[in-house]
């Protein structure tokens, strides 16, 4: 009853911050200065096309049908609504008219996905686990010099990462392309193998960055657990050292990193924004950002509600599964 009781709150909380992030993403881009409508009808009377008045207008009004904005604010809202929620159609682009934003959205996702995915796991795992090492067995030079490494790299930001990382792997040694290119069919082994070849820089400019705080936050927690009466208890029943570190450490100081992962999933986003541009990594970042150029609404609306949802979704699959990391939680 209890275990139901957790579950219905947290799926209560999950649709309240979609409903409000959502929201968010509707009435923003409405206070812009820009008129997508008219950039688009502005657009092709500049490439030199004529259209007589009538012309224009009935191109308005299908323009305007096609992104939404008939009607009061509050039709146009609950329009996004139902199209977000129910037929789960965010309607054309502007800036690659005709093609659905859905099926633009379809292409980039899964580079995003796959990017921010497991370059946050590759730094979680690799973070906590030498985090670990450096705060159970602080004495080590080794331990001491990682903590060094990470206390230089946790702060300095995605882009100048991204920056150091292209001016010495692209500019002065060659190794990786400048621009992200793949070539074969898709699930063959020469696309995969060159998907991971262009993915290597944009994983590592968020690897290196994440493992910092991981390296620095795991050592404090393993330092002030290793102090702790339980852990000199395990040592006088003669516990070996790994046991002790794993079973003990490890278990207690773990809790707290489960939940500042799925508090960082939101903002992974915003560090994959920068590095998808500076190294045209074809992801939801990229596209943001060329909507934003092109005030293209539904395009617009389109990556940020699907980037919404994937992190609330993400932050909840964790937030059910933190009960079986706690036992306190599944007692209580």
């Amino acid at each position: 009853m209890q275990f139901a009781k957790f579950v219905v709150t947290r799926v209560i909380a999950y649709i309240l911050v979609i409903w409000i992030g959502i929201s968010g993403v509707f009435f923003v881009p409405r206070f812009m200065p820009s008129d997508p409508v008219e950039s688009m009808l502005g657009r092709i009377v500049s490439s030199g096309a004529y259209m007589e008045a009538d012309q224009v207008e009935a191109m308005r009004a299908t323009l305007t049908q096609a992104f939404g904005l008939e009607g009061t604010l509050g039709d146009q809202y609950f329009g996004f609504l139902h199209r977000t929620f129910v037929t789960r159609d965010f309607g054309p682009s502007l800036s690659m008219f005709p093609t659905p934003v859905n099926e633009l959205i379809g292409r980039a996702l899964p580079w995003t996905l796959g990017l921010l995915l497991t370059s946050t796991i590759i730094a979680w795992i690799v973070g906590n686990a030498i985090g670990l090492l450096a705060g159970y067995k602080s004495r080590w030079i080794s331990s001491r010099s990682l903590e060094i490494i990470a206390i230089i790299v946790y702060p300095i930001p995605y882009y100048i990462t991204a920056l150091i990382l292209i001016i010495l792997f692209i500019h002065i040694n060659p190794i990786f392309p400048l621009f992200f290119s793949v070539r074969g069919d898709p699930f063959s082994w020469q696309f995969i193998s060159s998907a991971i070849y262009n993915s290597v820089l944009p994983a590592l400019s968020i690897v290196i960055v994440g493992f910092g705080w991981w390296v620095l936050s795991m050592k404090a927690l393993a330092s002030s657990i290793s102090e702790e009466d339980f852990v000199y208890f395990a040592k006088l029943k003669g516990a070996g050292e790994g046991r002790i570190m794993t079973a003990y450490v490890l278990r207690n100081a773990i809790l707290p990193q489960v939940t500042v992962l799925a508090l960082q999933l939101g903002a992974i986003f915003n560090g994959a924004l920068i590095t998808e541009i500076l190294f045209s990594y074809p992801g939801l970042g990229t596209m943001t950002y060329n909507a934003v150029l092109q005030a293209d609404y539904n395009l617009l609306m389109g990556t940020i509600t699907i980037s919404i949802i994937a992190v609330a979704t993400s932050t909840l699959i964790i937030d059910l599964l933190y009960p079986f990391f706690d036992p306190r939680i599944r007692q209580k």
